[in-house]
């Protein structure tokens, strides 16, 4: 039920308005100066504040400055007489929601009272839901104790509150956009927009005008103006995820843009000014991108002020168990079943550490999902677990079965002509990738390759 505070020197004036707003479904209550109204929002939670404007002592617009002071967004109502609207037009300046002229109709003070309180309902929910965000996103609350990753935090920590331009680089499912997200987040522009693009979602001309925007009749099919997301996320952030995936001709834009804060819109002639901190995001290395021709160097620069690079999950092992937990307890929530799932099995357990994880942390996040769904208990079992990756981490655990009799150099070429094998599987037959998750250089990889015949 909502409440609301009646404030009037006049008591049989509190008490009238009382029960007329009682009558109205609303929980009520008063005070007759405004230093017993302050009093009352120490100790109350109220909705809406009803106050007179000419009281001795406090007077209403002195009580409203109060008010204001402890919830910016607690809606006031100023009742006024004749000779003092003046003094309610300034109130209005000062932050008071409206005000009404005594004597007033009941009804249309129960109209102003039904507007001011679904306003701030709105408002309460928006600072809820912000707050979620906000404690979703802390630094502190990205899952990981690893050394690589406490060196992550203490970067977010520095780079978070300044302006400087960020690039995130780290392969697919890293959690390049969680980490933007904290850095929006833990900085001066928490509370302006977030606004994330993919670069490698879209075709060169529709990247453009959804970049920059549009004017209307700019092409076909654009029937009205639209705004870009660099507009969007005005006095915000913006995070153009894999970047590297930009074309040469949106690279040139893009760097115009960083340098002069100004744009046009396609089809339009208007310089458009904008203040928004980039954030940019790649699984490609942007360096050896330059170097090859396919990205520009003075763009790299640009972007390349604070570099974070994201570790591999098989280069933080230790987080998996964290990992793990977080998960479950994020699936919990979700889960429809009698009771949640409480853990995971040991021997379950050791087979998700025994798998490389080419798609990292979101690779993960995907087995522990797919086994809560399978999971009939409430402990996740070996038989929960998604079978393919039971049946790629079993020809794992084949190497281990070695006879007794077994000639040494034969079982370590069988066991290096395998891992070679499933190394290129997992990395999609990249050699580089498939080289580096093995630890060797390229080089060797590829003498290894033509030994075995895996070419």
């Amino acid at each position: 039920m909502d409440t609301i505070l009646v404030v009037d020197d006049e008591k049989n004036y509190t008490r009238i308005l009382c029960a007329v707003l009682a009558d109205e479904g609303y929980e009520t209550v008063s005070a007759n100066s405004g230093a017993d109204a302050i009093a009352t929002l120490q100790d109350s939670e109220v909705d809406l504040v009803l106050t007179d404007m000419k009281m001795p002592g406090m007077d209403g617009i002195q009580l409203l400055q109060r008010i204001k002071e402890k919830d910016p967004d607690l809606p006031v109502i100023m009742m006024t007489a004749h000779g003092t609207v003046d003094k309610a037009v300034e109130a209005m300046q000062k932050g008071a929601y409206t005000y009404i002229q005594k004597p007033f109709d009941n009804n249309r003070l129960i109209i102003f009272v039904e507007r001011a309180i679904d306003m701030y309902r709105v408002l309460k929910e928006n600072r809820r839901l912000r707050h979620v965000v906000e404690s979703q996103y802390r630094f502190d609350n990205i899952v990981g104790k690893s050394r690589p990753m406490r060196e992550i935090f203490q970067i977010i920590q520095k780079v978070a509150p300044t302006q400087a331009t960020v690039l995130i680089e780290g392969e697919s499912g890293t959690g390049k956009e969680l980490v933007a997200k904290s850095i929006h987040f833990n900085s001066p522009r928490r509370e302006r927009p977030f606004v994330a693009v993919n670069c490698s979602a879209l075709a060169e001309s529709l990247l453009e005008s959804e970049l920059f925007g549009h004017e209307k009749g700019a092409f076909t099919g654009a029937t009205s103006t639209r705004k870009g997301r660099f507009e969007l996320a005005d006095k915000g952030t913006l995070l153009l995820d894999e970047i590297g995936e930009l074309s040469q001709g949106l690279q040139v834009k893009l760097l115009r843009v960083l340098q002069e804060k100004t744009f046009e819109r396609v089809g339009g002639a208007n310089s458009i000014s904008v203040d928004f901190r980039l954030i940019a995001a790649t699984n490609k290395n942007l360096k050896k991108e330059v170097q090859r021709g396919r990205f520009r160097s003075d763009l790299f620069y640009r972007l390349n002020v604070v570099n974070i690079p994201l570790p591999l999950l098989r280069e933080r092992q230790e987080d998996i168990r964290l990992l793990i937990e977080h998960f479950i307890k994020k699936f919990n929530t979700e889960r429809i079943a009698d009771r949640p799932v409480l853990g995971i099995d040991p021997e379950a357990e050791r087979m998700l550490y025994g798998y490389a994880w080419p798609g990292n942390v979101r690779e993960l996040e995907n087995v522990i999902e797919r086994a809560m769904v399978m999971c009939s208990g409430d402990v996740i079992r070996v038989s929960d677990l998604p079978r393919d990756f039971r049946e790629t981490v079993t020809e794992i655990d084949r190497f281990y079965g070695i006879p007794e009799n077994a000639k040494l150099q034969e079982t370590l070429e069988s066991i290096e002509k395998r891992m070679i094998s499933r190394a290129l599987r997992m990395c999609n037959n990249v050699q580089s990738d498939a080289a580096a998750m093995l630890g060797i250089g390229k080089s060797g990889f590829n003498k290894k390759l033509k030994k075995y015949g895996l070419n």
